[in-house]
């Protein structure tokens, strides 16, 4: 067994028993071909939460200063996460999440960049919208709704994927399709508090 599936066992575990876990749409998140999955960003749990509970493995961004920690550099690549360089734009970060993308896998971005203290939802920035715009992976976006307090419930809704092909067509930036899926974060967000 493999370490992402050791964390995957471990984690389900976690949230079962501790979080009352809620799993809203899964119906939505396709089996196979490219997947991205855009969620809000609330706690360092978020990233084992959509990898247990989305159905499929997960490749992550994960800012590049964790990959020169002792013990995490080892493991996060065996758990299928990438470095990027955060402000500024960083061509081999979004490259990586082309190629991955575009081979049929699922990759998960937190597109506010860094955790909400306050549990609102920021604006994201422009690397889901360019992902969305530059493959045809799906775009799912999902909405994690804490607090992540022990025994307190927690619910992961994930959406219906985004139709991108009227942005594709007007050539739209991609700021333009990353506000419409921080969009559509927040109406899953709302509808489901």
């Amino acid at each position: 067994m493999n370490l992402y599936n050791i964390g995957r066992n471990f984690f389900n575990g976690v949230f079962a028993a501790g979080y009352k876990l809620q799993v809203i749409g899964l119906e939505n998140v396709p089996k196979e071909d490219g997947v991205l999955i855009c969620s809000n960003h609330i706690s360092y749990l978020d990233p084992p939460l959509v990898g247990c509970s989305s159905g499929r493995t997960v490749h992550f961004m994960a800012k590049a200063e964790l990959f020169k920690m002792p013990v995490l550099k080892g493991i996060l690549p065996k758990i299928h996460a990438f470095p990027v360089r955060r402000g500024m734009s960083d061509k081999q970060a979004l490259r990586k999440g082309l190629e991955i993308l575009r081979s049929g896998k699922a990759v998960g971005l937190f597109p506010e960049g860094t955790r909400s203290k306050t549990g609102s939802i920021a604006d994201g920035l422009a690397g889901a919208g360019f992902f969305a715009l530059k493959t045809d992976a799906k775009v799912v976006p999902c909405a994690i709704i804490g607090p992540f307090k022990m025994f307190k419930p927690v619910k992961i809704v994930y959406g219906t994927p985004i139709d991108f092909s009227e942005l594709k067509e007007q050539k739209a930036s991609a700021r333009e399709a990353t506000e419409k899926i921080m969009e559509e974060i927040r109406k899953l967000y709302e509808v489901n508090k």
